[in-house]
């Protein structure tokens, strides 16, 4: 088992010292010793057993605990604070903090951890990843390894994927902080660079994946290539307004992250990038040309579409077409790659992102809908002119190009930390990637109670209208049970589709997508009353925490139905495990067609085969059709893999060249 982090050797995070991990680039040998070993790296279950010598030291020192008032217990934390200080982590010493943290929650917030959760609080502190299946109450685990790095002088992260979930879980675990005279912040979308600075140089920070990388791109950009300690520190004696004071965050030294696979992975295949305006009129022309060019194409003969790797590529008599259109269009199409790749960026706008999946209209402006939330990220825009083609296919408002002025990958960013650990229901499938680019192994933690959950079969339809028709159905004999039901849809188009159904049979439902994010909190309140229907995209997803009343828990608990399978099945169980949840009953089923979009990007096999299939042998059908869905997500995970290993290739790479400039990102 990996010794306790020497905390000791850590720097005081100040905006002046700012420590964090100074990455090396790899040397070929190391890469392929890494990738071997992520290659056969699984879920640790062999890691358990020192840990549970610890948790059984617990107990004990709880026993002594419950007897003493709140003014004695917070006397024994101050003590322990000094001791982690002196003496460092130790597991006599961690054992003591766990159960102060223990009775603490008890007392603040009437929740105890149960043994499961001080294991998974001891991986956390180890700097592993936590795998807890979906309700066994990661936020409250988390609350361990928290207090205790925070008792021991770290400045703590704690990372969540959305806005929702990071004021929720700061809120509701606060109290437990603040019995120790821990102070909380709490970073969103929408803050001022001063209120993010007090929410900073709290001891115990929530805050998004994106807002933190965000500010530390905006520090980077603050300090420029001149950000020597003595520098800074020489600046704000003669310059009340230097670069020192407008610094936001202290440093990356503890962070325990949330949804680890969605963070680490899903949102890793695409770089964060800080932009300004750029261009003029003569661009604006430029996009809008291109536009027409690609318009004139046509599909197989000019261009070739690959929805599997989401790619568009050019044929030679494409790339013909273009040379001669573009003679008389001026010296921007003089270029040859340049005319190209804008011709393929304004075919990539058409065919590969669609309203209502990728992107919501409002208020004549076009707003990315982020693919693993559901969320609207309203002051985002996709870059190299994207965001404009977009905008011109819309007939919206053409915004001014960006320029990039700093971008990092999740990757770089997070193996910056000094320590860092994770958290979620589902690792198990990435755990060598986990390993392999954040050197984590992934310890998964037994569950408090045995799960209820029932998985009925898949079900096959040989289109789109059939299979919500299905779905309508399903939902209404549900419906006569008295039953509530979670029906979760990839887009906002096909959550708007069927509520229109669910209205035309008079199914009164709630819908939960990006265009009514504001009812939110009330929405998911609802969902487990009795004879509930609930439609909603994976906003609905990860961390999500369904209440059931105790007459839905005897009438069978939450259902969940899919109606349509993710690019991973990770995601699929996250939706999944918003029924029976901590010993609850309930039960979980997807309903597919062969129109899906999985299965038009991610199978090699032609549809109509499929189909024809379908309608000769059901039971036969209904077998394969379970098969190829479940090799089309295979194929569509190696696919994002590979996108997430070259974008780290180019980050390393990037890096490597900007360190001759004095650029730092």
């Amino acid at each position: 088992m990996s010794k306790w982090i020497n905390y000791a050797s850590f720097p005081p995070a100040t905006r002046a010292v700012r420590p964090e991990r100074r990455t090396q680039r790899q040397t070929l040998l190391e890469k392929s010793v890494a990738s071997l070993a992520g290659n056969v790296q699984r879920p640790l279950r062999e890691k358990q057993a020192p840990l549970r010598r610890i948790v059984a030291m617990v107990g004990p020192y709880g026993c002594q605990l419950t007897g003493l008032t709140d003014t004695e217990l917070k006397t024994a934390a101050a003590e322990i604070r000094y001791r982690l200080a002196r003496e460092g982590f130790q597991d006599a010493l961690v054992a003591q903090c766990f159960a102060l943290v223990r009775e603490a929650a008890g007392r603040t917030l009437g929740m105890r951890h149960f043994d499961c959760q001080l294991l998974g609080g001891l991986v956390l502190l180890k700097g592993m990843i936590a795998e807890m299946e979906t309700g066994e109450g990661k936020t409250l685990t988390a609350t361990l390894a928290v207090v205790t790095a925070a008792l021991a002088g770290l400045p703590v992260h704690v990372i969540s994927v959305n806005d929702y979930l990071t004021q929720r879980d700061a809120e509701e675990m606060s109290p437990v902080y603040r019995f120790f005279g821990l102070s909380v912040g709490c970073i969103v979308h929408g803050l001022e660079p001063s209120e993010r600075q007090v929410a900073y140089d709290c001891d115990i920070t929530y805050c998004t994946n994106k807002e933190i990388v965000f500010d530390y791109l905006r520090d980077r950009m603050t300090l420029g290539s001149f950000d020597h300690v003595s520098v800074l520190r020489a600046e704000s004696l003669y310059d009340g307004g230097s670069r020192l004071g407008r610094l936001l965050l202290r440093g990356l030294v503890f962070a325990i992250v949330d949804e680890a696979d969605s963070v680490l992975v899903d949102e890793a295949r695409t770089p964060l990038v800080i932009s300004g305006s750029s261009g003029g009129e003569e661009e604006q022309t430029f996009l809008q040309q291109a536009t027409d060019l690609a318009a004139g194409l046509t599909p197989r003969n000019d261009y070739v579409l690959d929805l599997a790797e989401r790619r568009i590529e050019l044929t030679d008599r494409g790339r013909q077409t273009i040379s001669e259109q573009c003679v008389t269009l001026g010296p921007l199409w003089t270029g040859v790659v340049r005319r190209e790749e804008m011709v393929r960026k304004a075919l990539t706008a058409t065919h590969l992102f669609k309203c209502e999946e990728h992107y919501l209209v409002r208020d004549g402006k076009v707003q990315i809908v982020d693919e693993f939330t559901g969320r609207l990220m309203p002051d985002r825009s996709w870059e190299r002119g994207l965001q404009q083609l977009i905008e011109l296919k819309e007939a919206c408002e053409v915004t001014r190009q960006r320029e990039t002025l700093a971008r990092i990958s999740y990757q770089r960013f997070f193996q910056r930390y000094r320590h860092l650990a994770g958290m979620t229901g589902t690792a198990r499938e990435v755990a060598g990637e986990m390993w392999s680019v954040y050197r984590m192994p992934v310890v998964s933690v037994p569950t408090h109670q045995p799960c209820k959950r029932i998985c009925l079969p898949d079900q096959i339809w040989p289109n789109l209208e059939a299979k919500w028709m299905a779905v309508v159905s399903r939902v209404r004999e549900l419906y006569a049970l008295g039953r509530p039901v979670l029906v979760g849809t990839r887009t906002v188009a096909a959550s708007e589709h069927l509520s229109r159904l669910f209205a035309e049979v008079g199914l009164v439902h709630d819908v939960l997508n990006a265009s009514r994010e504001e009812q939110e909190a009330q929405i998911v309140a609802q969902a487990g009353e009795s004879a509930r229907i609930t439609i909603a995209t994976n906003m609905a997803g990860r961390g999500t925490d369904i209440k059931l009343s105790e007459q839905v828990r005897d009438n069978g608990g939450l259902h969940v139905l899919l109606t349509e399978r993710y690019e991973a099945a990770r995601i699929d169980r996250q939706l999944a495990g918003r029924c029976a949840r901590q010993g609850d009953p309930g039960s979980f089923e997807a309903y597919m067609s062969l129109e899906d979009s999985i299965l038009q990007g991610g199978s090699d096999l032609p549809a109509v085969w499929l189909r024809q299939m379908v309608k000769g042998a059901p039971a036969v059908s209904q077998r394969l059709g379970r098969l190829l869905v479940r090799r089309a997500q295979k194929r569509l995970e190696k696919s994002f893999a590979r996108m997430r290993k070259e974008l780290l290739k180019q980050d390393e790479r990037r890096g490597t060249m900007l360190s001759f400039t004095g650029r730092p990102e």
